[in-house]
């Protein structure tokens, strides 16, 4: 839980300074506790422990000071009371339906999250019984058109992976909380640095802390953050089931969310000036970034985001032959799926990330064989244009 300490400094102090408790040895930087298990005073202490009568670590599977840690830091940074730090994104996603939801339910979703998200969601949870109606992220009066009786969860991610649509998240809570439906929101592009949904009242926050919480590529980790109303029965998930968070890792991440806001300032500052390089190239059809005016949903990503966030997707002119000769031409440039890190990386969204969907639910989402996504790391601008214009020039 966020103490007192989160009340009283700005984000880019609590990204450096929340949730440090100094063992006895007196430490300034975060300590790394590498243990399975904890020793008890008595047998009655384990027992209250066990209970939940007394606060405190008991297995690593659901307490562990650095994993607490981070836990604290990252919802005092969302402004939120509680958080449940995860094994990876996926499966912070998976404990927050399995902690809120039963067989029966219904969830409404945009039809452009992320593909993993979206298999999850229709072929592994449909077979328990958990269905789900997919709708435009943009479009308000099909959320509202798709609730059924027992709709439980509206499940958004704004901006939208790859093709970075926004959300109007005050707009779909008041649809949701109208009838008694949770709002939960995947934060992963923009972090707390550029956006807080909780703020514009959605109930849960999800975190692939993979990508720019720990920002170099170094572990996997995922979070829900929210009130502990909404947290304590992913805890309770998470206590039984098992989709832990490493120690190591948690201590990864908590030296990451230390540079987060001059990551996301600087990465996103170079997004821009890449998006506006790519939009007036001649060999490129579209750009997609909430931060060009361009894009569809600039004023409302403005007036809900800091910036227009670091990454970028573009469409060349042509098809796949055409995306694939930009990313093969490429030298410096990373060429795999993960972003958030400070080096910049492309992929082909349709072959990857969204390959395991079908070519109808593609379509609907608007991810072409053109397509291609950038997430902008920390390089000089001029360099990762020089890398793109190398297979862009050739098409």
């Amino acid at each position: 839980m966020v103490d007192k300490f989160a009340d009283k400094y700005q984000i880019e102090t609590l990204a450096v300074r929340e949730g440090i408790e100094r063992s006895q040895f007196n430490e300034h930087s975060e300590a790394l506790y590498l243990t399975s298990s904890f020793v008890f005073d008595s047998a009655a202490q384990a027992a209250a422990r066990f209970s939940g009568e007394e606060e405190g670590n008991v297995y690593s599977r659901f307490t562990n000071p650095t994993v607490n840690a981070f836990q604290q830091r990252l919802a005092a940074l969302e402004g939120a009371e509680a958080a449940v730090a995860t094994a990876s994104g996926m499966s912070s996603i998976l404990a927050l339906i399995m902690a809120h939801l039963s067989a029966g339910d219904h969830i409404v979703a945009s039809n452009s999250l992320f593909g993993a998200t979206l298999q999850m969601l229709n072929n592994i949870l449909s077979r328990f019984g958990i269905t789900t109606t997919c709708v435009s992220q943009t479009d308000t009066a099909a959320w509202d058109a798709a609730i059924r009786p027992n709709t439980k969860l509206f499940f958004l991610e704004t901006p939208s992976n790859p093709l970075t649509e926004i959300a109007d998240i005050r707009t779909l809570c008041d649809v949701a909380h109208a009838r008694n439906i949770l709002v939960a929101v995947d934060n992963c592009f923009c972090t707390p640095i550029l956006q807080r949904p909780l703020d514009l009242g959605a109930d849960l926050v999800v975190h692939s802390a993979t990508k720019y919480l720990d920002g170099q590529g170094r572990v996997l980790g995922g979070a829900v953050v929210g009130a502990k109303t909404f947290t304590d029965p992913v805890l309770a998930f998470l206590r039984t089931a098992g989709p832990t968070l490493s120690a190591f890792n948690a201590w990864v991440l908590l030296k990451g969310l230390e540079t987060l806001q001059i990551r996301m300032e600087a990465q996103s500052a170079k997004a821009l000036q890449l998006a506006q390089w790519l939009e007036a190239h001649p060999k490129v059809a579209r750009v997609f970034y909430p931060g060009l005016p361009s894009h569809p949903q600039h004023a409302l990503a403005m007036r809900q985001q800091r910036n227009g966030g670091a990454i970028v997707s573009f469409e060349v002119k042509g098809a796949r032959s055409e995306a694939w000769r930009v990313v093969d031409s490429c030298e410096l440039l990373s060429i795999t799926a993960n972003l958030g890190d400070t080096k910049t990386t492309l992929t082909h969204p349709a072959s990857t990330t969204h390959g395991r969907i079908s070519a109808e639910a593609r379509a609907a989402a608007g991810i072409s064989e053109g397509l291609l996504r950038v997430a902008v790391g920390l390089e000089a601008v001029e360099d990762l244009q020089a890398d793109l214009d190398r297979g862009l020039s050739l098409n």
